[in-house]
């Protein structure tokens, strides 16, 4: 494939056999790659928007991984799969699947007991699932677009503004990952 891919700071690299998933074959360049994809996420969005979630299903598995289908179905065959291969940042491939699940119960778990307020609840989501690094691209935009229906459809506020440089964001995450989320909800939320 001729896909030539200039990565952002903080961007995980995708395999070549994971390129070779690239559904649109005339794609190029960075630019198309990322135009393709934005035109899918505003598909993904408009589903989001459009349909009313109880809770328990925004907080699921199957949840998860069908926003990631939607939002990159149309550019990558593996959409909604978890990732096959090890990066430098996110858990082990095969721990996946189990670190999921554990989000998943925590957030249900902080939910039933009001453990946290809104913002944090969906921004600790948000954070744990860019984490777990689930799907070998789009994990960034898919934890944002996650935090937002949490915050819209669980909470019932509007979702994040998410304003801001990408170096002010990754370094936010940074923060996050050595437990503390301020700068990350601050990110979020201006």
């Amino acid at each position: 494939m001729g896909l030539k891919y200039t990565y952002q700071p903080g961007q995980t690299p995708i395999d070549e056999d994971e390129k070779e998933g690239l559904l649109i074959r005339s794609i190029s360049t960075q630019d198309e790659l990322n135009e393709a994809e934005q035109i899918n996420i505003q598909t993904a969005l408009q589903w989001t928007l459009t349909r009313k979630f109880e809770p328990s299903d925004i907080l699921s598995e199957t949840f998860v991984r069908e926003l990631h289908k939607r939002m990159y179905r149309e550019v990558w065959r593996w959409a909604g799969e978890f990732r096959k291969t090890d990066k430098s940042i996110g858990v082990d491939k095969h721990q996946i699947p189990i670190q999921l699940k554990q989000l998943v119960d925590d957030s249900r778990f902080w939910l039933e007991n009001k453990t946290y307020l809104p913002d944090e609840m969906a921004i600790r989501f948000k954070h744990r699932v860019v984490f777990i690094h689930c799907f070998p691209n789009g994990n960034g935009r898919h934890s944002r677009l996650m935090a937002d229906i949490i915050a819209r459809q669980v909470f019932m506020e509007k979702g994040f503004s998410w304003t801001g440089e990408r170096s002010q964001y990754i370094q936010s995450l940074r923060q996050a990952d050595a437990g503390d989320l301020s700068a990350l909800l601050a990110f979020a939320r201006p």
